[in-house]
């Protein structure tokens, strides 16, 4: 992987920019671990019963209605960041 870090940057600056992405990647990584345990052990979560939630609550901050796809993570936080898509 590259990593393109500003000419103007200076040294704490790349270490900032170096740090944030390491820490991207090392989150990355545990989230396909779990994922990937979770789904070896059977335990893999599911929309049943929460996607009319998660919608109303879009549309009540966002203002706007959606529509959850089966395919969509299952996780809230993840989800939220994706709502442009829905």
């Amino acid at each position: 992987m590259n990593l393109n870090v500003p000419d103007d940057a200076d040294d704490a600056e790349a270490a900032a920019i170096a740090a944030a992405v390491g820490a991207h990647l090392t989150d990355r990584d545990r989230a396909v671990a779990a994922a990937a345990a979770a789904a070896a052990a059977g335990d893999e979560e599911s929309w049943r019963g929460r996607k009319w939630a998660f919608a109303g609550r879009i549309d009540g901050l966002q203002g706007r209605s959606i529509r959850v796809p089966e395919t969509a993570p299952t996780d809230g936080w993840t989800a939220s960041g994706r709502t442009d898509r829905f």
